[in-house]
């Protein structure tokens, strides 16, 4: 198994991706907020014997996609345009996609919008705030962080990975700190676009196959039940792994995944 390395053009600029080649319909995966296509690389080398194609995207202003520009303030819209026309480049018209968190707001928003595209929707984190929810979200989620001489910021940014759930294995907080500070600005847009989307109407718009997620820690656990009280047709699978499933549950996430598929 080999999972390669590239880059796909779009309106915006190069979208990298990790690649498993294979046959059928691809399943793509998206990542959240502020990590990149390597949250998905355990799920794709666990995957890898399937024969299916897998890919992962870097969101831009991600792991080595383009920046966007540093003064604008992309919509979760204008994210997925881009990756779509990166799926595109890599001869991707259908698909499943697989989104976490941020993740979850692209992959919901393609879905709907391009019905053709979307074989199923599986949503680790599904995001069905009202406005109060979101505002309070935007007030901890996706407040910049300035790098500084002291590099006291690098341990807040260790503490902040720490505590949403990756105190387990330090090579995990690791790897999530080298894509935070990457994503440093990114981490900002995306979350701004986050917070503006109205998730529930494009949920609730999605005509293909749902499954959705969220460990008992994960900080959008609380709305799982929303989620499904909202669409009773989409399947729960039962997770654990605090924000960090695709890492920690490994296995509970490939073996849903493979069955939800393959109905």
């Amino acid at each position: 198994m080999t999972i390669r390395m590239g880059y796909a053009d779009s309106s915006g600029g190069q979208i990298h991706f990790r690649k498993v080649a294979g046959s059928g319909v691809p399943v793509v995966f998206l990542h959240q907020t502020a990590s990149s296509g390597k949250m998905w690389v355990k799920m794709m080398e666990a995957m890898a014997g399937d024969g299916r194609t897998l890919v992962a995207l870097d969101t831009p202003g991600f792991g080595g996609s383009f920046d966007p520009p540093a003064d604008s303030k992309p919509s979760i819209t204008q994210y997925g345009a881009w990756l779509r026309e990166a799926l595109a480049d890599m001869g991707i018209t259908r698909c499943h996609l697989v989104g976490h968190h941020t993740g979850s707001c692209i992959a919901v928003e393609l879905a709907a919008r391009h019905p053709e595209l979307a074989a199923s929707l599986i949503m680790l984190g599904p995001v069905p705030l009202t406005p109060e929810e979101r505002l309070e979200f935007s007030r901890h989620f996706g407040t910049p962080f300035q790098p500084n001489v002291s590099g006291s910021y690098l341990l807040e940014n260790w503490e902040y990975l720490r505590n949403l759930g990756a105190h387990t294995d330090p090579m995990l907080i690791n790897r999530e700190m080298s894509d935070q500070l990457r994503a440093w600005w990114g981490r900002v847009q995306s979350y701004s676009a986050v917070w503006d989307q109205d998730f529930t109407g494009f949920y609730m718009a999605v005509k293909a196959p749902i499954m959705i997620a969220a460990a008992p820690e994960d900080v959008l656990r609380p709305y799982l039940a929303r989620a499904a009280e909202l669409r009773p047709d989409a399947l729960v699978l039962d997770v654990t792994g605090h924000n960090f499933e695709p890492d920690l549950d490994t296995a509970t996430l490939v073996a849903g995944l493979r069955g939800f598929i393959a109905e």
